[in-house]
C-alpha cells in the first residue's frame, strides 16, 4: 500500500453515490439515500470477493450474527467491496449471504470519497478498498473501526463481534448448533422442527450411509441420529434436546 493517512470520518455524512447493481439477474441502482436515510446500518469494507479472509471471516460472521445486529436496532448490513456486479452477485450466492447486501462499488467511486481507496497492484488488484466496518445512522458515521496501516491486509478490528460489543457489551451471542442427520430420518426430522420452532438457527450434516457407522462413532461416541452439538458441546439425541430446549426456557 502506498503510504497515505487513512481518515476516519466519524461524525461526517456517507458520501452521495449511485451504486449500479445486479437483482434477480436484473439492472438496478440503488443510491445512498436508499441505503441510509432515516435508517441504521452497519457498513463492513473489504479488498475483494472470493478472497481468503473475506470469505471465511469477515462476510460469514457478519452474515451469522444478523438476527442479532437486528435485536440491537440494525436495519441492514452492507457489504462494499471495489468488485463489478456480476462478481458480488455470485460471491453472495457461493457464501449463501442473505443476511448481507453486498454493495459493488465498481468505479471504486464511494470509497475514494471516504478516503479509503486504497494501491494493491503488488496482488494484481488495482485500486481497491482498505479494511474497515462503520455504524451509520441516518447517514451520519457513528463509528468507523478502520483496521491499521500496516502491510498486507490486516483484520484485527473490522470484525463483526468488535461491531457487536461496541453496540452493546452485554449482547448474547447465540452459540452454533450442528445437527448430524440422515435421509428419511423421522427422528432427525423431529429434531430439526424443535430447533426451528424455539427460534434456533442451526447446521444440519446429513451422512451418506457409506461412513454413517464410522463417522458418529468417531465425532459422537453414538450409532444413531440425530446427534446435535451445541458450541461443541455434544447434546444427543431428539430426547436429550428436548430436555436441553426445556432447561433452556428456563434460564
Amino acid at each position: 500500500m502506498a503510504e497515505q493517512t487513512l481518515p476516519n470520518r466519524e461524525g461526517q455524512t456517507v458520501p452521495d453515490v449511485a451504486f449500479r447493481i445486479r437483482r434477480n439477474g436484473e439492472w438496478a441502482t440503488v443510491t445512498t439515500d436508499d441505503l441510509f436515510r432515516g435508517k441504521n446500518v452497519i457498513v463492513f469494507s473489504l479488498p475483494g470477493a472470493f478472497t481468503p479472509t473475506c470469505s471465511s471471516t469477515h462476510l460469514p460472521r457478519y452474515n451469522e450474527l444478523a438476527p442479532v445486529f437486528r435485536n440491537q436496532g440494525i436495519d441492514s448490513i452492507v457489504c462494499v467491496a471495489v468488485n463489478d456486479p456480476f462478481v458480488m452477485e455470485e460471491w453472495g450466492k457461493d457464501q449463501e449471504a442473505e443476511n448481507v447486501l453486498l454493495l459493488p462499488d465498481g468505479n471504486g467511486a464511494f470509497t475514494e470519497a471516504m478516503g479509503l481507496l486504497v494501491d494493491k497492484s503488488d496482488l494484481n488488484f488495482g485500486k481497491r478498498s482498505w479494511r474497515y466496518s462503520m455504524l451509520v445512522r441516518d447517514r451520519k458515521i457513528e463509528k468507523m473501526f478502520l483496521e491499521p496501516q500496516k502491510p498486507g491486509d490486516p483484520f484485527e478490528v473490522s470484525d463483526a463481534d468488535t461491531m457487536l460489543r461496541y453496540l452493546d457489551p452485554a449482547a448474547k451471542v447465540p452459540e452454533p448448533i450442528a445437527i448430524l442427520t440422515r435421509e428419511g430420518c423421522s427422528f432427525c426430522a423431529q429434531a430439526k422442527k424443535m430447533l426451528s420452532e424455539a427460534g434456533y438457527d442451526y447446521a444440519e450434516i446429513p451422512l451418506p450411509h457409506t461412513i454413517r457407522s464410522k463417522a458418529l462413532g468417531a465425532i459422537a461416541g453414538a450409532q444413531t441420529v440425530p446427534q446435535v452439538f451445541v458450541g461443541g458441546r455434544l447434546i444427543g439425541g431428539s430426547e436429550e434436546l428436548a430436555r436441553y430446549l426445556v432447561e433452556q426456557r428456563s434460564v
